[in-house]
């Protein structure tokens, strides 16, 4: 069942659209930074006997509008802090050689990784580790290396994982499979 099914079918069910929950959750002290999804989801199924599932898809509405994401910057200083504040220095390196493919090259960062997309579509991600920053590549139907293993479990969306440990690894053999996935975006 996709997202918008379950707000389609709590306002079937309530009668409410999921503004005018999120509203009435504002009224009773269950929206705001720090809300807990155990106090909505009670609240949810005691007034309009709503399930877990469709609970939850009002709580994320509440708490989106809750904690707005920070800018994109913000979320990668957060994201290269404390023990991973050191690869930032390679991080950034990677991006400016990225940033060489074309001009539609951008940075969405999550509170785990970065993705590198060409307009909406991502065509690679970097995420720091302890001493490392592993490099996810999209590149459907092409062999594994050495040093472009399959990304097997690590993230759905790439194909291949390397990982860079100094500014020596963002090197041309690099640049050639970022330039695939970029060129096949």
């Amino acid at each position: 069942m996709s997202f918008q099914a379950y707000l389609n079918a709590v306002e079937a069910k309530t009668g409410k659209s999921p503004d005018a929950l999120k509203a009435i959750a504002a009224e009773r002290g269950l929206a705001g930074p720090g809300v807990k999804a155990g106090d909505v989801v009670a609240w949810l199924k005691d007034e309009f006997e709503l399930g877990r599932g469709h609970a939850m898809a009002i709580f994320a509405i509440i708490k989106n509008d809750s904690e707005p994401r920070g800018a994109a910057e913000d979320r990668i200083e957060k994201l290269f802090s404390g023990g991973r504040a050191a690869q930032r220095p390679l991080f950034d390196a990677l991006v400016e050689k990225a940033r060489t493919l074309g001009e539609d090259v951008g940075l969405a960062p999550t509170d785990t990784y970065v993705s590198l997309v060409r307009g909406a579509r991502k065509f690679a991600i970097v995420q720091p580790a302890a001493g490392r920053l592993d490099v996810g590549i999209k590149r459907k139907g092409v062999a594994t290396t050495d040093r472009f293993a399959a990304a097997g479990g690590w993230n759905s969306m790439v194909t291949h994982r390397a990982s860079l440990r100094g500014g020596a690894d963002v090197d041309a053999e690099l640049f050639e499979w970022l330039w695939a996935a970029y060129a096949a975006a």
